[in-house]
């Protein structure tokens, strides 16, 4: 493979170019997960960058992330009977009951698919 430079003022740069060009979308659990592999797990970080499968696995992750609150929360919500009547009659309570779903959802998510390898 033969490479070839730019000049720019006093230095050769290579003109390197991505295999992989797409633009992906990353989102509040993608940024978590890049986070986590950058700090903690510089080997596996560097693997993936360097060998272009980061931004796929990142955006990967955010949309399983995703998929996998909604359906938790659905099924916390169900289990626990908070529905739109409750909703309608005490939207009080129905948002404190929410609130707690989407946190505990949350800390599986996080626990099962942000900081594991």
């Amino acid at each position: 493979m033969e490479i070839t430079y730019h000049q720019e003022g006093d230095y050769l740069i290579p003109d390197l170019k991505l295999s992989d060009t797409t633009e992906y979308q990353i989102g509040k659990y993608g940024r978590m997960r890049l986070r986590f592999l950058k700090e903690n797990h510089g080997g596996i970080y560097s693997y993936m960058l360097l060998s272009e499968i980061l931004w796929k696995h990142l955006a990967e992750i955010d949309e399983e992330c995703n998929e996998m609150m909604d359906r938790l929360v659905g099924q916390m919500a169900k289990k626990e009977g908070v529905t739109e009547q409750l909703k309608s009659d005490d939207w009080l309570c129905w948002l404190q009951k929410m609130n707690s779903i989407r946190s505990r959802a949350e800390e599986v998510v996080l626990h099962d698919l942000i900081y594991s390898l």
